[in-house]
């Protein structure tokens, strides 16, 4: 295929549609070898089961969040905590809609 003779608008549009037809084709080509690899274990007198073992179950995974320490803090309401990160809260905004500078929040 020559990309070269593409429009940009057919160029996005194959852009598109190639990560999708790539998880189909996987999603095939994953069952042939899965079945090709039955038909072994069976011919072998062994069943997929058998030759795995119990059953493995994915551990569920954890994340450990880890708190972020406040950057920002409003000077006359010390509840008022940011730590800059994401949008900006309504009230970082609200003071910088005055003029002052967000580095007089600073911690």
């Amino acid at each position: 295929m020559d990309l070269s003779q593409l429009s940009l608008v057919e160029l996005r549009d194959l852009q598109q549609r190639i990560p999708a037809e790539i998880d189909q084709r996987e999603s095939v080509e994953k069952a042939k070898v899965l079945n090709e690899i039955k038909e072994i274990l069976n011919a072998r007198g062994f069943s997929l089961e058998d030759f795995l073992g119990q059953e493995v179950k994915a551990k569920p995974v954890t994340i450990d969040k880890v708190k972020v320490k406040v950057k920002y803090r409003h000077p006359d309401n010390p509840e008022l905590e940011w730590t800059g990160r994401g949008r900006k809260p309504k009230w970082v905004e609200a003071w910088l809609a005055t003029g002052a500078a967000i580095d007089t929040l600073l911690v």
